[in-house]
């Protein structure tokens, strides 16, 4: 009795490795396929660790893209604030330019008055000397208010940036323009200072700066 129990028993555990062993077949024939001799431990840690690898490049690749994109957001943020402040700086020498000009010639046209005011003042000169210094500081300053007209003329035009100098016949006009003067305003230009300071159209040179 108790041997066939024991024979019935090997064979249920037969039958049963069997089911286990038919089972596990189909299994790795659903598509998971395990490589023979191959530590089951093994192999899942190692396709954990592609899968890790995998994530990894693909979070690179991100990171790298993110990166570049923003070295170039960053690099043509510089770009143009580089740009803005050469274009700032290129104005703001322009302006100190015609600031300090006309501080240059005021100063020049002061020294002239004084040198003539002192003629007049001396004791050692003549009349006619005397007389001379006189019409010279007339004409210093009907040039320097016919100078004062024509820049504050200019300015209504949306020319503010000028300075002029007076030399005899000849008057030099310079301007501070964004790309270049129309015909229209050279025409003003020559009207405003020929009419406001007596000098020739032709002997009118205007500058751009």
């Amino acid at each position: 009795m108790l041997k066939s129990f024991k024979k019935n028993q090997i064979v249920i555990y037969v039958i049963a490795l069997m089911l286990v062993a038919a089972g596990y077949l189909n299994y790795t024939a659903g598509g998971n396929t395990i490589e023979a001799n191959a530590d089951p431990e093994i192999t899942y840690q190692e396709n954990v660790a592609n899968i890790g690898d995998a994530a990894l490049v693909n979070s690179n690749v991100v990171e790298d893209e993110t990166l570049v994109e923003n070295e170039e957001t960053n690099e043509t943020s510089n770009n143009k604030e580089n740009k803005n402040e050469v274009v700032e700086a290129s104005s703001g020498d322009i302006d100190e330019y015609f600031s300090k000009s006309k501080i240059e010639r005021d100063s020049m046209y002061s020294q002239m008055l004084e040198t003539y005011q002192n003629i007049i003042n001396s004791d050692t000169v003549s009349e006619e000397q005397r007389s001379m210094a006189t019409q010279e500081i007339t004409k210093i300053n009907n040039t320097k208010c016919a100078i004062m007209i024509c820049e504050n003329l200019l300015g209504t035009k949306g020319l503010d940036k000028c300075i002029i100098f007076a030399n005899g016949n000849n008057a030099s006009v310079i301007i501070k323009t964004q790309g270049g003067l129309a015909e229209n305003q050279v025409a003003q230009i020559q009207n405003i200072v020929s009419r406001e300071m007596n000098v020739e159209i032709q002997n009118i040179n205007i500058t751009e700066k």
